[in-house]
């Protein structure tokens, strides 16, 4: 801990700040209102004997650091730290801050602003940081006063990783930067009007344990605040222990494990069908950590409508918000469960096992309907095989990063995860060009792991300059790109509902991705033929210290199913052309 009376400067603050936090990296780009920091930074990283050494990571564009903080946060759980300068360099990282506010991540944003005395008065690369940002992040300061600097971030990393977590943001203006003050580091803060609730209310957890066990056709479904939660053993264990059906969100996958037989996979507008056919028909259901989105319901006034639900969510405005619900339970996800599981046990009663039993042969036989299937057999590469051909070489032990798009949902329904906090992924904002900088910030947290980015020919090059970042400091990611020559999901929509008029989502005029790759410094490889992708998989595989882009030529053609129209609920779903036409729902109207 640093003494009282060291005097320093307010950008030296900053980075003794960061050093208190623990953080590891910073992502950033330098313009002039932070430069006192970067400078700072700089003698810092200079001095001998410095316990703990923060490393800069400088990007090419300002929302490639925000996805490269947000990626790092995401698989480790720790707050990503992002440092950019006023006016552009604020409105460039708007879309990462966001995407990261949408899906509750962690992250502190630390940036320049104007002079003081400038403040409101049109000055060069000036913007209004705090208004713009106000409504995507979970709270933002300026800073008046380097007295009040040091404290003011403890507030943010605070605020960003307590409750709900989610981004914060820190504007300082340049003349701060440079002015003076002693320097303390607060050890713990307290905010008054900030009091997140961490234990459940044991009544309502009592009734929850009382409404479980009475079910007898009962689905747990969960969302990413399990993973943000750290309470996937406690599901776990709690879904065993119970033996009921388990089907996760987008956000959610990974926290309970995916090849366990309870797992009957993915819910929502690209789930399964025994998943969405099992929520539609529930009696009980009890929600973990999710936020009942419009992706996972459908039609609000068709969801779940015979079931009582429980809800467990650490943030108390999420309960009630979309869906009504019968008994909720504000707390932290794992303190809950446990609370639970241990509520549970002392009632000494099982649940109905022959209505389970029951209810379980029901859902084997929507599981026998093979939602996900595809044709294995065609001379073109279908997206579908690529991924379980990563899944099946990788073991499902890789960390995944994508992007936007059916290669996401691709993605999602045939890797299956058996871990949390492996597969990273823009779910709320649905962020084109975040899955590569993801995949930078994951490496860099994990040197040793195989970090993969899925992604599509559109969404590769809305950050594809970072091919330049992972040279500098060696990333040997995988980019696996599913290159359909088309923005494939808007492609899909437009036969579905616009009658087949594909307008402005073909892309007519992509790069040779392989001779990009190899112009950056990289491996490039191009597979066309379905013969070629295992082993061209294994051999980029086997590349550890490179970087490996894999142009694969698929299927122009192919579908995400199932999928669920606008409009229709849980049960209305469209399913492959290869399914069973008595599953099929022949006809597709856009909700009005």
């Amino acid at each position: 801990m640093a003494s009282e009376t060291e005097i320093l400067t307010g950008a030296d603050i900053v980075v003794r700040c960061l050093e208190e936090e623990g953080v590891d990296f910073v992502f950033g780009y330098p313009g002039g209102t932070v430069l006192h920091i970067y400078d700072a930074l700089f003698k810092r990283q200079h001095e001998p004997n410095i316990p703990h050494r923060l490393q800069h990571i400088l990007v090419r564009h300002e929302q490639a650091a925000t996805h490269a903080a947000d990626g790092y946060a995401r698989s480790t759980g720790k707050p990503g730290v992002v440092l950019v300068t006023s006016g552009p360099g604020v409105t460039n990282t708007v879309t990462g801050i966001a995407t990261a506010y949408m899906d509750s991540i962690p992250m502190v944003i630390i940036t320049g602003q104007v002079v003081s005395s400038l403040i409101g008065n049109d000055a060069f690369q000036e913007v209004d940081t705090v208004g713009i940002t106000r409504p995507c992040v979970k709270h933002n300061f300026l800073v008046n006063d380097v007295k009040s600097l040091a404290i003011t971030l403890k507030k943010a990393f605070y605020l960003a990783t307590s409750g709900r977590p989610g981004p914060v943001l820190v504007d300082i203006p340049k003349d701060i930067t440079a002015h003076k003050t002693a320097f303390e580091y607060p050890k713990k803060i307290d905010l008054r009007s900030y009091k997140p609730v961490t234990n459940g209310h044991p009544g309502q957890i009592r009734r929850a344990a009382d409404l479980l066990l009475s079910a007898k056709r009962p689905m747990i479904y969960t969302g990413g605040g399990v993973i943000l939660g750290d309470g996937s053993d406690e599901l776990v264990e709690l879904t065993r222990l119970l033996g009921f059906p388990i089907t996760q969100t987008l956000m959610g996958l990974g926290s309970y494990p995916a090849t366990d037989k309870q797992f009957i996979g993915m819910l929502g507008m690209h789930g399964t069908y025994e998943a969405n056919m099992a929520m539609h028909e529930c009696d009980v259901l009890l929600a973990v950590g999710a936020r009942f989105d419009d992706r996972v319901t459908g039609d609000v006034n068709k969801f779940c409508p015979d079931a009582k639900i429980i809800h467990i969510d650490i943030d108390p405005s999420s309960i009630s918000k979309n869906v009504k619900v019968d008994i909720p339970i504000v707390g932290g996800v794992k303190n809950v469960l446990r609370d639970m599981i241990k509520s549970l046990k002392e009632t000494g009663k099982k649940p109905d096992d022959a209505a389970l039993q029951q209810w379980w042969n029901q859902i084997h036989n929507w599981q026998e309907k093979n939602c996900l299937c595809y044709d294995r057999h065609c001379d073109l590469i279908k997206p579908q095989f690529v991924i379980e051909k990563l899944y099946e070489i990788t073991k499902g032990d890789a960390y995944i990063t994508s992007d936007v798009g059916q290669h996401q949902m691709f993605a999602a329904q045939f890797y299956k995860f058996d871990k949390p906090r492996r597969w990273i992924n823009s779910g709320g904002l649905g962020t084109m060009g975040f899955g590569m900088p993801a995949a930078m910030g994951v490496k860099l947290a994990f040197p040793n792991e195989t970090v993969a980015c899925i992604t599509g020919d559109a969404s590769i090059q809305m950050c594809i300059q970072e091919l330049s970042t992972c040279k500098q400091y060696d990333l040997p990611i995988k980019i696996i790109s599913l290159n359909n020559r088309y923005m494939g999901m808007v492609r899909q929509w437009q036969e579905m509902f616009y009658d087949k008029r594909y307008s402005h989502s073909y892309v007519e005029a992509l790069p040779d991705f392989v001779k990009l790759a190899e112009s950056y410094g990289h491996v490039g490889m191009r597979i066309d033929k379905p013969e070629e992708v295992e082993g061209a998989l294994r051999e980029a595989l086997a590349m550890k210290d490179r970087l490996v882009f894999m142009d694969i030529v698929t299927d122009q053609t192919e579908n995400v199913f199932p999928m669920i129209a606008a409009g229709c609920g849980q049960h209305e779903m469209v399913l492959s052309p290869l399914s069973p036409p008595s599953l099929r729902k022949e006809t597709i109207e856009e909700d009005e």
